[in-house]
Parts: structure tokens; sequence; C-alpha cells
């Protein structure tokens, strides 16, 4: 139940208000329900749910999330383009979780939802795409909370949210605070030479059809969570437009030395096995490219794992970013 990443994404919100949206207990009880509930704030309003979840449903890109924050999982939607950045022990818990929608929303069953007989339903799709979706259908099933993605970087509040509306906070801020020890360590080895770099992204979204590259700036896919370790993209894009389109832009191609010119260091999206996808390989096929002073200086890195979008996924996205920086400590 998802949509691509870079459209329909909606601006971001700082991270004191997404924290105070996340919920409260009002100390009563529901007669029709199962004991206690709390008014929670998402993307569909302030919904009344349960206290204390038992069978949760999840949809997009709460299905990750849920997963690593040992969630009492019912029913998923399939997620596939997460399945690379997953644990075995993860993977092994989505491929047995019952499949309840597919990778898009309109892709929604409605009946085994019903089967499932969940006491609460996770929807992690962009407010955009909620209109895809029969909410009134489901909330006839159980209470309904929506959060869905706006900007890239806001992975780390959203995420937050989802495992605080399924009760499931305490394994989540187990794996939060990892991520940030290993973050805050990288960032200590890397002091002394990241953050004099002007750098710039390559991202994996271009339309080689049309000639056009997708440029990443800082709080984007890309860059987020290199951004944790001391790294610093410069430039901001010309004309913000929603979501990701507010953190990157698609210039043609015959404008990347005027977009990368300045830069020291050049970082770029791979896959997960590390292979260079087509979007990117156009920008580097370029004589353009290898004209670039950062490309003739040899400081160009790969960056895998950049589509994470929970703590878990991002531990592998700070190794990888460790592994492909680990040269400039030796210059």
């Amino acid at each position: 139940m998802s949509i691509r990443r870079s459209s329909g994404l909606i601006g971001a919100v700082a991270l004191a208000l997404a924290l105070s949206g996340c919920g409260s207990s009002d100390g009563g009880s529901d007669d029709a329900g199962n004991g206690k509930t709390r008014v929670f704030k998402a993307d569909n309003g302030k919904i009344k749910i349960p206290d204390d979840p038992k069978r949760v449903v999840a949809t997009g890109y709460a299905v990750p999330v849920m997963i690593e924050a040992h969630a009492p999982l019912v029913g998923i939607s399939s997620w596939k383009r997460g399945e690379p950045m997953m644990s075995k022990q993860d993977l092994a818990t989505y491929k047995k979780t019952p499949k309840v929608a597919g990778e898009l929303a309109t892709e929604t069953n409605y009946e085994a939802i019903a089967e499932a007989e969940p006491d609460l339903i996770v929807i992690g799709v962009p407010a955009p795409v909620l209109g895809d979706i029969d909410v009134k259908r489901l909330e006839g099933i159980a209470p309904v909370v929506a959060i869905g993605p706006t900007v890239p970087s806001m992975w780390r509040e959203q995420s937050r949210q989802q495992a605080d509306a399924a009760g499931s906070l305490k394994q989540f801020d187990a794996i939060q605070a990892k991520y940030e020890a290993k973050a805050k360590k990288l960032a200590k080895k890397y002091e002394n030479v990241l953050p004099d770099l002007k750098m710039g992204h390559v991202g994996a979204y271009g339309e080689n059809a049309k000639g056009t590259w997708q440029r990443e700036f800082g709080g984007s896919w890309g860059t987020n969570v290199a951004e944790d370790v001391g790294a610093k993209y410069y430039g901001k894009v010309k004309k913000k437009g929603p979501g990701s389109r507010a953190v990157s832009e698609y210039p043609s191609i015959e404008e990347l030395p005027e977009a990368l010119g300045d830069a020291d260091a050049i970082t770029y999206s791979v896959n997960a096995d590390g292979s260079v996808p087509e979007p990117v390989k156009y920008v580097m096929d370029s004589k353009l490219w290898k004209n670039l002073p950062a490309v003739k200086a040899g400081k160009t890195f790969p960056i895998r794992y950049t589509e994470a979008a929970t703590y878990g996924q991002a531990m592998q996205t700070l190794d990888a970013i460790d592994k492909s920086f680990a040269p400039l400590l030796k210059r």
C-alpha cells in the first residue's frame, strides 16, 4: 500500500509538533471495546484507539516499523521495496504475516482485513493517497489511524508515531537508541573531514527518457542519514513542491556542471546489492560528470540503503556510509 516516494508527499512539521501529536490516554474506558482507550492525533484527525492494542493491521510505511517494534500484527500490506533492508528475523516475520493488501493503496483487501479481526488499523500512506482507500469501510472494522510520510527525513518522527499507536514504543526506543549511538560514534570518527566538505547528491529517481537527473539536497532520501554523521549538502530546491520535491529537484543533464560544479564531494544512491541504478548510471556516463572537480579528485561515494525509513534499516545505511567514506580518513 504505497506510491513512488518521489511524489504525493506533503510538507514537514517540526519535531516537537510531531511528537506532541503522538496521542495520550484519556483516562476513560470504552464499554464497547477492550478496556482503556486514548485519543490519538493522526493525519485523519483525532481518533479514539485502544490504549494497548492486541491485534494490529499495518500498511505502507508502517509495515517495517511495526515489524521492528514487535507490534502484535495480524495483517500487513506487501512491502517488497523494504525486503532488502530487513534483518533475517524481520524478513521471516514479514513473510509469515498474512498479507491483507498489495503494494498499492488500491490493492486493499477489505474482506481479508475484516477476517483478521484487528482492534487497530495503521495506514502508512501519504495523505493524497488516502483517497484511494475506503477509510469509512475500514472504520467499520476497527479504529483507523493514518500516519503517512511527508518529507523523507521525517521518517524518524512518523515511525515513532506509528509505533506509539500500536503500543510498541519500548522496542522502538531501544532500536532508536542504538541508531543514535552509532551515528554519534561515526560523527566523531569523521569530524575532521566531513563538515568541511561541500557535498552534493545524485538520487536514483531521474528520468533518462526526459534527459533529467535527480539532485537531492539536505533532508532527502539519499542525504538525511549521511547528515547524521556530519555530511553537509549545499544548496536548496529552486522551486519547492510537495513532499520530497521540497528537498530534491530534477534538472536537465546539461545543468550538471552548474548544479554540482562547486561540490567538494558527491554521494550517489546505489541499489542494495551495490549496483548502480540506471538513472544514476545515466549521469555517470556523461562527459559532464567526468569533468566535475569532485569526480576528477576521486571524491565520489556510493550510498546503499538510501530508502531506509526505520531506525533498524538506517543502521544498515550507517554501515554503508562508513564503508563508503572510509577513504576520506586516508587522505
